[in-house]
Order: structure tokens, then sequence, then C-alpha cells
């Protein structure tokens, strides 16, 4: 009950941002007594929101911080499932680990786990997410996708296309994909994500979507490994980006595609992946345990595999590490 009350005095102060709505019309919105609002307005002002109180006038939102707590998100959010139920973390080791906990026991499909930070972020292939502090979009989704184990590869593909529209609908940034789901601007990665799931024999029980992007960060404070393979949506608009409203606006896309990819198939799903490629045409060097393929860059096929044509005729890369010339970048 306290935590619905603290969501909708939120909400109704982002809804008339710098306007004063008085504390009986709160009162009767929101469904408590003045002094419990007054008690939730100090609790609000400790975490840093500027809230001005005026005699007759009633309460104003001058200033909010930049978190992506749920009482933040909600008020942009327009979806039917996905984000409806959120864990938020300040900090927490990894959000894949928490979703992976709470979808054994039971989670709905489009919960979502989303932190200000994360310790022990991880990327493709075991490696290390660099996730500092309020600088981005840390989050897991869950899915429960009644799909053969067989299509699996297609939520990964799935995935980057609809958070890349989510990104560029906030955005309008030039963002292509990279073979499979990263998410890259003139070369340099933004967005990573990584698909893992659990099921048995033909059956998935669960899928976890955990995506990073980075949105406010500053890349001269960034290790030196990654500054020159990886930049920040803020560095390239030129101007920090609000995140609330970019978690609910990928949030939004992903459920809307994600229902059509059950409707109709993957066929629409490889159209807008291939649309929206930054490698097809090109050259590339995909690495894999069975050895490297060297050629130029097709399309997909119906399994989500990326087609090759080398010196010897066409070859499907399933899983595979891939280099080309895109401003020296790798995943």
């Amino acid at each position: 009950m306290e935590k619905s009350i603290r969501n909708e005095l939120i909400s109704l102060l982002i809804n008339n941002y710098d306007q004063f709505i008085s504390g009986e019309e709160i009162s009767r919105r929101v469904g408590c007594s003045r002094a419990a609002i007054w008690k939730h307005i100090e609790e609000l002002r400790h975490e840093g929101y500027e809230i001005e109180a005026r005699p007759r006038s009633g309460y104003r939102l001058i200033y909010r911080p930049d978190r992506i707590a749920p009482e933040e998100i909600l008020p942009y959010l327009h979806t039917d499932r996905f984000g409806r139920e959120m864990r938020y973390e300040p900090t927490t080791p990894s959000t894949q680990v928490i979703a992976h906990q709470w979808a054994r026991e039971g989670a709905p499909e489009g919960a979502l786990v989303i932190a200000e930070e994360q310790k022990q972020g991880r990327g493709r292939l075991g490696r290390t997410w660099h996730s500092p502090p309020q600088t981005g979009i840390w989050m897991s989704l869950i899915l429960r996708p009644p799909i053969p184990l067989t299509d699996a590869s297609h939520l990964t593909l799935l995935a980057s296309v609809g958070v890349r529209e989510g990104m560029y609908r906030v955005t309008g940034l030039p963002i292509r994909i990279k073979w499979p789901n990263d998410l890259l601007i003139d070369g340099k990665k933004v967005c990573g994500i990584l698909t893992e799931l659990r099921g048995e024999q033909d059956r998935v029980h669960y899928v976890i979507l955990g995506i990073g992007i980075n949105v406010n960060a500053d890349v001269n404070q960034w290790p030196d490994d990654i500054k020159d393979v990886a930049t920040s949506l803020a560095k390239e608009k030129g101007t920090k980006i609000h995140r609330p409203p970019l978690v609910a606006a990928i949030l939004e896309e992903l459920e809307q595609i994600y229902d059509r990819y059950l409707r109709e198939g993957f066929s629409f799903i490889r159209e807008k992946w291939e649309e929206t490629a930054g490698m097809l045409s090109q050259t590339i060097t995909a690495r894999t345990t069975q050895g490297s393929v060297t050629g130029v860059a097709m399309r997909l096929n119906e399994q989500g595999a990326l087609l090759i044509r080398t010196a010897t005729g066409i070859t499907p890369v399933y899983s595979a590490e891939v280099e080309w010339d895109a401003g020296g970048n790798r995943s």
C-alpha cells in the first residue's frame, strides 16, 4: 500500500511538473491523508527531489534526480506486461542473477530487474560489462515464450531490433546492429544484449534478456581498454539523456515486436534486423569454435544464422565473434 501511494504521488507530481497541485487534490487522487502525503514528500526530498510547498497553493515539483526507479519509469510506460512488475536495485552484482532467481520463483512474463549500478555485469563470452552508477541502463527482462528450443535464437535478434527501435525513438541517433545483438554508433558499441534461457527437451521455461546501455557515461573515465571501442548516447547526442522515458520506450518497442513475433513468426524480425544491420555486404571475419570464416556478410537464414559468402560457397554461422572494418570495433 505504501509503495502504491508513493508511486501515485510521484506520477501525479511528474504529470503536473512545475505546477502547483493542492494537498487536498493530492489526498483525493492518491487516497491517503494529508499528513501521510507530507511524510512521503519529506522522504522524496531526502532522495534528491526538490518539491516546493506553498500555503493555499499546495506542492510543486521543481527538480527530480535522474533515477530509474519504478515510480520514475511508470508515468512514461504504456505496456500491457513488460515492466509492469519491477525490482529496482540501487546497486547489485548483476541484474541477470536476480532475474534468474525471480524467474525460478514464478515471476510473470515481462517482469523487469533494473539497477543503477552493477558490480559484476556480464557480457557475451563471459566478458565483464562496465556498469558505473547512474550513467546507464542495466536491466534484465523475463520472458516466457511458447516456442520450441530450436527457435530460441530468434529472441536474441528480436531483442536487438526492439532495443534499437526504442533507443532510436528517443534519441534519433544512427544506431546500427552488429550480429547478433550489439548496437553501434559509428562503429562504437553503445549497447550490449545478453540472452540466457532455461529449458528442457523441446520446451523453453523462461528467457532472460540482459540489456546494458551506455547512456550518460563520461567516456573519459572509462578503462583504457574500452575507450576506443565504446561510446555513450550522451556523447553522440551532445546532451544528457533522461533515462526513465528511454527505459519505457525500449520496453514498449520490445513488447510490440515480441507479441507480433508470437503471432506472425520470424520473417518480419529478419527483415527489420537486416534493414538496420551495419555489416551486410561487408567483408567480415567470424571467429567460431571450429575456426575462422572470412567472406561477405549476406543475410540471415530462417534460424537466425548469419550467411557468409566465401570463396567456396555460402556458410551459415550460428555463434561467433565477428570483426569487420567499422571503426576498429570488435564484439
